[in-house]
């Protein structure tokens, strides 16, 4: 299927694919828990860059994101995991963006905060994220281990534990201005095993922003426990912006 672009974007693009893919951690993450990914997708010939998102503000993380979109030679494929979908449904707009993938991710309308799109939709992992004295979230050991990477092998938990972000408590509540999903071609991968986003939310996501979709069995952390499958989704998203 061919995906048209237009103005900036377009002006930059060639036969060839898009070539600059920027990665957006969640929360609970940094820019490690693409460490699986970055290499698969620089042997497909990609740039690739990991954005260490402050999990301060959505403004924050939108502003950290917007400087890595600036510093790419070219027009950009936004990947974002978890609380990384908001922030590329945000930062998406910029005009440098060509598409948009979402791995196990939150992706709210106009005008809508993560808590306003993830409602009707609870999930068994979030009763683990506990705040600080000064407004961050945490999770807690089974929190990680049991909800948010369960399909990984401890040791790999436990780097998961030990490197988790804390997470502004203030920020699922901070509401997007304009869904980029809806201007941008956008991708999906749906992590069927997920316990921190529920499943069927991650499908209804897809399905109003009417990207191509793949389901993998996986937990929250796809990228981590079937980075393969994720790194040519991504791959092929690239590919087929142009084509």
């Amino acid at each position: 299927m061919t995906l048209p672009l237009t103005g900036e974007v377009a002006a930059q693009s060639s036969a060839t694919g898009v070539k600059n893919v920027v990665l957006i951690h969640g929360a609970w993450a940094d820019g490690s828990s693409w460490a699986k990914i970055i290499p698969l997708l620089e042997a497909k010939g990609l740039h690739v860059v990991a954005v260490q998102n402050p999990l301060s503000s959505l403004k924050d993380d939108v502003a950290a994101a917007k400087r890595a979109i600036a510093l790419q030679d070219g027009p950009v494929l936004l990947v974002g995991h978890s609380w990384g979908g908001v922030v590329i449904t945000e930062a998406g707009n910029d005009p440098n963006v060509a598409g948009l993938v979402f791995v196990a991710a939150f992706a709210p309308d106009d005008n809508e905060s993560l808590i306003d799109a993830s409602k009707d939709f609870p999930a068994p992992g979030l009763a683990e994220a506990k705040p600080d004295a000064a407004g961050f979230l945490s999770l807690t050991s089974k929190g990680i281990h049991e909800n948010f990477c369960p399909d990984l092998p401890l040791a790999e938990r436990n780097i998961v534990l030990a490197t988790q972000g804390p997470w502004a408590a203030s920020a699922p509540e901070e509401k997007v201005g304009k869904a980029a999903w809806k201007v941008k071609p956008s991708w999906y991968v749906v992590a069927t095993e997920d316990r921190m986003i529920n499943p069927d939310l991650q499908r209804q996501f897809a399905r109003t922003m009417k990207a191509t979709t793949l389901d993998v069995k996986a937990s929250h952390v796809p990228m981590l426990s079937q980075p393969k499958q994720v790194a040519d989704f991504i791959g092929d998203a690239a590919n087929a912006i142009f084509l």
